[in-house]
């Protein structure tokens, strides 16, 4: 339950010192928003955080003046439409972290500092793998 997606919002948190960008993978429904709203607010952010579905990005901020770029790509077809909508200038931004949801279109660009969230099922458990790529 919820408990599970704290603990992993809290370990994730851990990682910001070394991991800018942070890329959460499954299926729809699986609770990626759930995961990074969880994870914002364990950053401090107290704004509503709702999924950047039709925007493709928003832009929270706390108390210490860090910026958090959430990234929903679902509706983004290519890295062309990615870099033309000229998002790449968001990607590792001083004092800031980028969460993308749906990240594969723009896999090439993200090289280094990188934490990949997979969240996936077995007997309706859930499960949540996370690589470090630094």
């Amino acid at each position: 339950g919820l408990n599970d997606v704290a603990a992993v919002a809290t370990e994730l948190q851990k990682m910001m010192g070394s991991c800018k960008i942070f890329t959460f993978v499954g299926p729809l429904g699986a609770g990626k928003t759930t995961l990074i709203k969880e994870l914002l607010s364990v950053c401090g952010v107290t704004q509503t955080v709702t999924s950047p579905t039709f925007t493709y990005m928003n832009v929270y901020d706390n108390e210490k003046n860090q910026l958090f770029y959430h990234f929903d790509l679902y509706r983004i077809n290519s890295l062309d439409e990615f870099l033309a909508a000229g998002f790449d200038e968001y990607l590792y931004v001083p004092n800031s972290w980028a969460f993308i949801e749906w990240p594969a279109v723009i896999m090439p660009l993200l090289k280094k500092n990188l934490c990949m969230c997979e969240i996936s099922y077995h007997d309706e458990q859930r499960i949540i793998t996370i690589t470090v790529n630094e």
